[in-house]
């Protein structure tokens, strides 16, 4: 090990002292002189991998090809070769095994004699650890059983299997249950995570089953199992969400915790009972998401510049509007994440709590205990905070709370449903909150979307018929021959043209003249109008400008905005 050690000092500056703490460390609680170094963040795991390489003469690999073959994974445990973490490599005429940890030996040999590779040649390379990782992960989850297979060995089961112990499984992956009903749910979930869908909704229907997941917005079939699966697969998902099975008639909220590959995912439950029975949707929720910097949502500077102005104003109210699923609450955490600092008290309350940021107080939203937006609002704003998240405001007391904790000092952040920022003002008045409070309490209202980009494998250009230009309001003068994009599809983006998201943003600042306006009327159309003729940009222009980019289509545009 001190060989490993001093090839480290030599080749990549590692010094002598960092060396001898790394081996004192090694003397008192044992591990590789290597990961210990890693782990005091003296060297790069790379640095390592050389000097092993070096050691052992073995090549160094910084990445695994994607296209391997997976066809070990029918003979090969997982846990085997996470533990050991190595995997067998076959893509085109290259075959070795990737090696995190080159001084384990005799699971090596195991892995040879369990691939009946005896008396053949397979070179050992070195690789990092993720991309190992990754490769085993990707590989188990392409050889779950399919869909259809599963789906030909469910009959009616014994309901008792449907209660084997949850907890019991580390990684749905490693789950080896002969259920066909409990398969069929790890393959719904295994299948849902690996195309990062949103949500998840079993739907029964008359005579028939079906499961839908939501890409980008956008629901799509998985699968449709046969009716008579309805009661087990629904019974399962409510056994693993803790609910009571018994109670068909009322609907039931609960939560999942899973853990699917190397992603950990907080899945939200939701049943519902329908005519032709209970309805359940699964929202997915990644434990490892990070919150996106406000610089990367995507926000041009004319709305980005301002809209960071207001977030870090002294008090007001910042709404962000919006449907559901528009990325709203993605924006205030990126706002909230941007003027965090230790000189400000930060509290929130939320109804989920989807990221936990560090050095934030955040509260949970529990009605059943009568902790609601309003109730722990009221106490939120004794906690003596500057800077107040509101994850929405339902109702009008939660309305007034939020307006009056603005005029006394205080920053508050919330969102709304409404279509656009205008309509937020109509919306306010409805719930009954005086004109007067409206004006001298709200900072600004951004509006918000979320377009699905095209697909940079398989964009085309193509020549826009003038009528579709015209339906998101630009002119031939602004795409000079009329040249835009889409995408043909392909396999990477699910053959539908697109892959990944973006906002179009809509920012109404209220100035003097829009307070003055907002004294006189609440129609959310003149509101709109004086906004533009004062130079907000509204979201169809914002997205038309994002087509013009060659960033998303006329289509997508024209589904998600309005003029």
């Amino acid at each position: 090990m001190a060989k490993i050690g001093e090839i480290l000092v030599e080749s990549c500056g590692l010094s002598p002292s960092a060396l001898a703490r790394a081996l004192e460390k090694q003397g008192e609680s044992g591990g590789r002189i290597g990961e210990i170094l890693v782990k005091n963040g003296d060297v790069d795991e790379i640095d390592v991998l050389n000097a092993l390489g070096k050691f052992f003469n073995l090549e160094v690999y910084k990445t695994l090809p994607s296209d391997i073959q997976t066809d070990f994974a029918e003979k090969i445990p997982i846990s085997f070769l996470k533990n050991n973490r190595m995997v067998p490599v076959d893509a085109g005429d290259d075959h070795y095994v990737a090696l995190h940890d080159p001084f384990l030996f005799q699971p090596l040999d195991d892995l040879h004699r369990i691939m009946n590779w005896q008396g053949q040649e397979r070179r050992s390379v070195l690789v990092p650890l993720q991309p190992i990782l990754n490769a085993i992960n990707y590989s188990y989850d392409m050889t779950q059983s399919s869909a259809d297979v599963v789906m030909q060995d469910i009959d009616d089961e014994d309901p008792e299997r449907l209660f084997s112990e949850i907890e019991e499984i580390d990684d749905l992956l490693d789950d080896t249950s002969d259920s066909p009903v409990i398969r069929l749910v790890n393959l719904m979930f295994s299948q849902a995570v690996r195309d990062d869908a949103s949500d998840i909704h079993i739907e029964p229907y008359q005579n028939s089953l079906k499961i839908r997941q939501r890409l980008d917005g956008i629901l799509y079939d998985m699968i449709s199992p046969p009716k008579h699966v309805q009661a087990a697969l629904t019974s399962r998902v409510k056994i693993m969400a803790r609910l009571n099975i018994d109670q068909k008639r009322l609907p039931q909220d609960g939560r999942i915790e899973l853990k699917v590959a190397d992603k950990e995912i907080d899945v939200r439950v939701s049943t519902l009972p329908t005519a032709f029975g209970e309805r359940v949707v699964l929202r997915l929720l990644k434990k490892s998401s990070v919150l996106i910097p406000l610089t990367d949502l995507g926000m041009p500077d004319d709305r980005f510049q301002p809209f960071e102005r207001e977030i870090q104003a002294a008090n007001g109210i910042v709404l962000v509007t919006g449907p559901t699923g528009s990325g709203k609450t993605t924006t205030l955490y990126a706002a909230l994440s941007s003027i965090n600092n230790t000189d400000i008290n930060i509290i929130t309350i939320e109804d989920p709590i989807e990221y936990r940021i560090s050095g934030i107080g955040q509260v949970q939203v529990n009605p059943r205990i009568d902790l609601t937006f309003a109730s722990g609002l009221r106490s939120i704003v004794r906690q003596d905070p500057d800077v107040i998240l509101v994850g929405e405001i339902r109702d009008s007391e939660t309305a007034e709370i939020a307006i009056q904790s603005a005029l006394t000092g205080h920053l508050v952040f919330s969102t709304l449903h409404t279509n656009d920022s205008a309509s937020a003002v109509t919306r306010l008045r409805d719930m009954g909150i005086e004109p007067f409070l409206i004006a001298s309490s709200i900072n600004a209202i951004l509006a918000q979307r979320l377009v699905r980009m095209i697909c940079p494998d398989c964009r085309e250009e193509y020549i826009a018929p003038v009528e579709e230009l015209e339906r998101i309001g630009l002119t031939e003068e602004e795409i000079p021959g009329r040249k835009v994009y889409r995408g043909r599809g392909c396999v990477n983006c699910h053959h539908t043209g697109y892959r990944g998201r973006c906002g179009i943003f809509e920012l109404l600042l209220m100035s003097q003249d829009m307070k003055a306006l907002v004294l006189q009327t609440s129609d959310a159309n003149q509101i709109k109008s004086r906004a533009v003729e004062n130079g907000m940009i509204t979201l169809r222009r914002d997205g038309a400008m994002k087509v013009v980019q060659g960033v998303t289509t006329i289509e997508e545009v024209f589904r998600v905005s309005q003029a």
